[in-house]
C-alpha cells in the first residue's frame, strides 16, 4: 500500500489532553487550596505550569496545532456555564465574591449551598456538572478563560486552537434549574445562547485565533427532528457571523448519522469525525453526502478511549479513503486523550514486550505524528514505524496471555439456568426477611468509609518494603474494628467493613484476577480531583482464589448485625477498565461473571447473608444509540445475573448505581433480579425514587439521601424531608435508607457527623409511620 499527498497537506492535532501532570500536581495543588494550605495565586501557577508542559510536550512530538481552553480545574462543561454566564442562583454572591471559590463551590456546594448534579460524560467514566436552566436564564459572555490561555500558548509559539463545548451539545445537556418545571426544554434557549457564543468568538478572533472547535458530541445519539432544527439554525447563524475565526465542528464517541448531512451543509470550514470502531459508518456517511468539498476534514483514527497500540496500516487505508471526500484531511485521536493515561513508557512493572502493546497519550501523539508523516509524504517515509508495528500487533495476538482454553470452555458452558435466581423474588424476600429481621426503613451505607492519609501511607509503606505483610494486615484490621465500632454505636441496621484493604474498586479485584493488567501510573481523571488507575484486560479472565472473604468474615466476627459482602460487577469491571478489543464485550463480560461466581459462592458458604454486587457503570456503558440498547442490555443483565443467581433465597443481593441517568434502563435495572438496589438521589432530589414507581419497580430500593461528593453536612431534617419525599414513590416496606456512593472520598468528620443525622432521620420518620399490620 503507498499514499501519498501534497507534502504537508496531512498534520497531526488532539482535542484535549490531560490535565493532572505526570504527578497528578494538579490534584495535589486544588486539594491544597480547598485547605487553605495552597493560596490561589500559587494554584493559577500551577495550572499555568502544567499548560506549557502539555504544549510543550505536544509541539515537541510534531502536533502542529495544539489545543487550549481543554484545562479546567475542574470540569471543562462547568467551564462553559461560568463562559455563558449561566451561574445558578444561590452560588452568585460566592462567584462574584471570589470566582475561584465560587466555581469549586458551584462544583462541591459549600455548607450554605448545593452543588450542580454530576453525570456521567456520555458513556464514558468522567463525569460532567449538569448546568442549571429556566425560562428566566439571562446569558452573559465571559471569555477571559478562553481568550488568557490562547494568549498563553500563543505566546510560546505555538499554533493554537480553542475547543469550546458547542451550543447545541451544551443546552441537551442542560437540566431544568430547581423550582423550574420538569418539562422545561433547555434547547428553547438557544436564540439566546448564540449572541453569547458569537461574543466569544469574536473575542478569541481579536486574541489570535485561526480556528475555533466547537464540540458537539450531543448530536451523535438519536435526536429528533426539532433537535436537527437547531443544530443547523445554529451553526447557520455562527457560520454566518462576520467576526469570527474559521469554526471546526467535532463530535465524537459514534457516529453522526442523520446530523452529519445537517453539519455538513453549514457555513463552517470544517467537521471532525470519529473513524474509530466507535465512530464505524462515518466514513459510508460521509461519502453518501458527497464529501465535504473545500473544507478541513479531522479524522479521528486513532482511539482517544482505549489503550492498545494503532493499527497504523489500517488507519492509513481509511485516511487515503478520506483524501477524495475534503479538501484537506488531518489527523487525530477520536476523541479528547483526557480518557487515557499520559505515558506508557512509565510503566516498568509492566513486562516490555507487553508494554509495547499500549499507547497511552504520549504515544498515541506520535501515532498521530507518525500517520500524518505517511499521509502527506507516503508509506515509505515510515517504514520503519510500520514494521515495528506489525511486530506488536503480532506479538498481542499470538501471545498465550490472551487465551486460556479452561476459561473459554467454562464459558461455553453457561446455560441459561445458571442465571437464573431458584426462587422467585417474593418468596426470597420472605426468607430474606425471616433471617435477617431488619427493622422498616433499614439504614446502611454503600460500602467504603474513608481512606484515610495513614491507611494510604500504610499501603505505600507495604509497596515500598518499610513494613511487612503482617504490619499492614494489622493496620487494616484495626481499620476494620474501628468501622464496625463507630457503625454499631451510630446504629446502622446493615454493616460493612469499610474496604480499608481496597485501593480502588475495580483495580483491588483486577490484580486478583488473571489476564488483567494493572498499572502505577496510569492514572485518568473521573471526577474534579477524583483519579482512576483503570486496569487494562489483556487476556482471558478467571479467579486464582478468594478474594474478599477474610476481610468480610472477620468484619462480621465482630458484630451481630450482617455485614454486606462488598464486590464490584462484571459490567463495572469492564467499563472502567481499558478492555480488550479482539473479542466482544459480552464475552468478556461472562468470563468476569463466572469469577465472581465463585466468590459470591464462597462469600456466602462463610457465612455472609448480605452480598452487594455493584453495578454503577450499567448505563454508562449503554451505547449512545438506541439500536444498540437490546443486545447490550441483554448481554449485561445476563453477567450480572450470572455473578449472583448461585447463592441461596434467603441471601440477600443488593446492587449499586450512581451518578447516570437511570430513567431509561429502568427495565434493566428490574432485569438484574437484585433484592435491594441503592441509587445516587441526593442531587437529583429523588428523581431515581420516581422513575422506579413509575415503571412499577417490585423490589426494595434505597435511592440516597446524602450526597457524598459534597463536603456539606446535611443535617437531619433535610435527610428527613428527602426520605419523605423517597416514601411517596416507594412504600416503606421496600425503601432503604443509604448516602447516594460510598465514602471513600470522605473524611471522617464530616462523614460520621452525617451518617448520625441519616440514622437520626430514618429513626424519625419511621417513628411516623403506620404501626405494620399482623
Amino acid at each position: 500500500m503507498s499514499v501519498t499527498t501534497d507534502s504537508g497537506a496531512a498534520r497531526a492535532t488532539v482535542y484535549g489532553y490531560p490535565r493532572q501532570g505526570q504527578n497528578r500536581e494538579l490534584k495535589k495543588a486544588i486539594e491544597g487550596y480547598w485547605k487553605g494550605r495552597v493560596t490561589a495565586d500559587a494554584l493559577r501557577a500551577t495550572a499555568a505550569e502544567l499548560r506549557r508542559a502539555n504544549w510543550r510536550q505536544l509541539a515537541e512530538a510534531g502536533l502542529h496545532e495544539v489545543p487550549t481552553g481543554d484545562f479546567s480545574y475542574y470540569d471543562h462543561v462547568l467551564d462553559t456555564s461560568v463562559m455563558v454566564g449561566a451561574i445558578p442562583a444561590r452560588h452568585r454572591e460566592a462567584v462574584a465574591a471570589d470566582p475561584l471559590a465560587g466555581y469549586f463551590a458551584m462544583a462541591r456546594g459549600s455548607q450554605d449551598a448545593a452543588p450542580l448534579e454530576m453525570t456521567k460524560w456520555f458513556d464514558t467514566n468522567y463525569h460532567y456538572l449538569v448546568p442549571e436552566l429556566g425560562p428566566e436564564t439571562v446569558f452573559a459572555a465571559d471569555s477571559a478563560k478562553q481568550v488568557d490561555e490562547l494568549t498563553e500558548a500563543l505566546s510560546h509559539g505555538h499554533a493554537a486552537r480553542p475547543v469550546l463545548v458547542g451550543p447545541v451539545t451544551y443546552l441537551l445537556l442542560s437540566k431544568p434549574a430547581p423550582g423550574v418545571a420538569a418539562d422545561f426544554d433547555p434547547l428553547t434557549l438557544l436564540n439566546r445562547l448564540l449572541p453569547v457564543y458569537a461574543d466569544v468568538l469574536a473575542d478569541l478572533r481579536a486574541a489570535g485565533a485561526s480556528w475555533v472547535q466547537l464540540d458537539e458530541p450531543a448530536l451523535v445519539k438519536d435526536r429528533t427532528p426539532a433537535e436537527l432544527n437547531a443544530a443547523a439554525r445554529a451553526y447557520r447563524e455562527l457560520g454566518g457571523l462576520a467576526d469570527r475565526p474559521r469554526l471546526l465542528v467535532a463530535s465524537y464517541f459514534d457516529r453522526l448519522g442523520e446530523a452529519l448531512p445537517v453539519l455538513a451543509k453549514a457555513p463552517v470550514e470544517g467537521l471532525a469525525l470519529d473513524f474509530t470502531e466507535a465512530g464505524a459508518g462515518n466514513l459510508e456517511d460521509l461519502a453518501a453526502v458527497g464529501g465535504l468539498p473545500g473544507k478541513r476534514l479531522v479524522a479521528g483514527v486513532v482511539s482517544g478511549r482505549n489503550v492498545w497500540v494503532n493499527d497504523l496500516e489500517a488507519s492509513l487505508t481509511t485516511l487515503g479513503t478520506l483524501l477524495g471526500l475534503a479538501d484537506r484531511v488531518d489527523v487525530a485521536a477520536s476523541c479528547s486523550l483526557l480518557h487515557v493515561p499520559l505515558d506508557a513508557a512509565a510503566e516498568r512493572d509492566i513486562e516490555p514486550q507487553i508494554r509495547r502493546w499500549l499507547a497511552f497519550a504520549e504515544q498515541k501523539t506520535a501515532e498521530l505524528v507518525t500517520l500524518a508523516k505517511g499521509l502527506a509524504h507516503g508509506t515509505g517515509a515510515i517504514t520503519a514505524e510500520l514494521s515495528a508495528n506489525r511486530a506488536d500487533l503480532a506479538s498481542r495476538a499470538s501471545s498465550p496471555i490472551t487465551r486460556d482454553p479452561a476459561v473459554r470452555a467454562r464459558a461455553e458452558a453457561v446455560t441459561d439456568a445458571d442465571a437464573r435466581r431458584s426462587q422467585p423474588y417474593p418468596e426470597r424476600a420472605a426468607a430474606q426477611r425471616a433471617h435477617l429481621r431488619l427493622p422498616l426503613l433499614p439504614t446502611t451505607t454503600i460500602g467504603s468509609f474513608p481512606q484515610t492519609g495513614e491507611l494510604r501511607a500504610a499501603r505505600a509503606d507495604l509497596r515500598a518494603g518499610r513494613i511487612d505483610t503482617a504490619g499492614y494486615e494489622d493496620r487494616v484490621r484495626a481499620e476494620i474494628q474501628e468501622v464496625v465500632s463507630f457503625q454499631e454505636k451510630t446504629g446502622l441496621d446493615v454493616l460493612v467493613h469499610g474496604e480499608p484493604e481496597r485501593n480502588d474498586m475495580v483495580q483491588y479485584f483486577a490484580e486478583r484476577l488473571t489476564g488483567y493488567l494493572a498499572t502505577q501510573h496510569g492514572w485518568v481523571q473521573s471526577y474534579g480531583t477524583r483519579y482512576v488507575r483503570p486496569p487494562i484486560l489483556a487476556g482471558d479472565i478467571s479467579r486464582p482464589g478468594p478474594m474478599t472473604v477474610r476481610w468480610t468474615s472477620y468484619a462480621q466476627s465482630l458484630s451481630d448485625r450482617p455485614v454486606k459482602g462488598m464486590l464490584t460487577g462484571p459490567v463495572t469491571m469492564l467499563a472502567w477498565s481499558f478492555v480488550r478489543d479482539d473479542q466482544p464485550l459480552g464475552d468478556t463480560a461472562r468470563q468476569v461473571a463466572l469469577a465472581l461466581r465463585d466468590e459470591v459462592a464462597d462469600l456466602e458458604a462463610a457465612g455472609t447473608s448480605v452480598i452487594q454486587v455493584d453495578e454503577p457503570a450499567l448505563r454508562e456503558t449503554l451505547p449512545l444509540r438506541a439500536a444498540g440498547h437490546p443486545a447490550y442490555l441483554e448481554w449485561a443483565t445476563r453477567a450480572f445475573r450470572l455473578t449472583t443467581a448461585g447463592v441461596r433465597p434467603d441471601t440477600q443481593i443488593h446492587t449499586h448505581m450512581c451518578y447516570a441517568e437511570f430513567g431509561d434502563i429502568v427495565q434493566a435495572i428490574d432485569d438484574l433480579d437484585a433484592d435491594v438496589i441503592s441509587l445516587e438521589a441526593a442531587r437529583s432530589h429523588m428523581q431515581v425514587a420516581r422513575e422506579l414507581a413509575a415503571h412499577g419497580y417490585p423490589r426494595e430500593a434505597g435511592p440516597g439521601v446524602y450526597d457524598i461528593h459534597s463536603p456539606r453536612v446535611p443535617d437531619t431534617e433535610e435527610v428527613a424531608a428527602l426520605l419523605r419525599t423517597g416514601l411517596k414513590a416507594i412504600p416503606a416496606e421496600r425503601l432503604w435508607v443509604n448516602p447516594d456512593c460510598g465514602l471513600k472520598t470522605r473524611g471522617w468528620p464530616e462523614t460520621r457527623t452525617s451518617l448520625e443525622h441519616l440514622v437520626a432521620a430514618a429513626r424519625t420518620v419511621r417513628a411516623g409511620l403506620p404501626a405494620p399490620r399482623d
